[in-house]
């Protein structure tokens, strides 16, 4: 399968990086949701993994974009944070619209959680 991360923080992103890649898969990277619209536009990802919190733009706001874009909006999303109560995560799956959350620091388990759900 074939992932984008989009995250600021270096550590965070070949963290999970190197995970997904131990693991078989491709994976490309993107520091900012600035950048990232466009690379998603044109990418064909089986699963973005977007973080929420970002200097520039929030993972919130930019999934918003995302879901207003006719060639972004179907796009499967995955909100990759450290903002981890309950009251986060169900904000960021029913009122952002996220199809589901994953908790810094990430494990294998936690990896395989999330890969087993995606849409075939």
């Amino acid at each position: 399968m074939r992932f984008l991360i989009i995250d600021d923080s270096s550590v965070d992103r070949h963290a999970l990086a190197s995970l997904l890649e131990i693991l078989g898969h491709e994976v490309d990277l993107c520091a900012s949701a600035i950048d990232a619209l466009g690379i998603i536009e044109v990418g064909k990802y089986d699963l973005v993994f977007l973080d929420v919190v970002m200097p520039e733009q929030d993972g919130y706001k930019f999934l918003r974009t995302m879901r207003l874009n006719p060639k972004t909006a179907s796009q499967y999303v995955v909100f990759y944070s450290s903002k981890t109560t309950p009251l986060e995560v169900n904000y960021g799956i029913q009122r952002a619209g996220a199809n589901d959350y994953l908790s810094k620091p990430v494990s294998h388990e936690s990896i395989e959680r999330i890969l087993s759900k995606i849409p075939a």
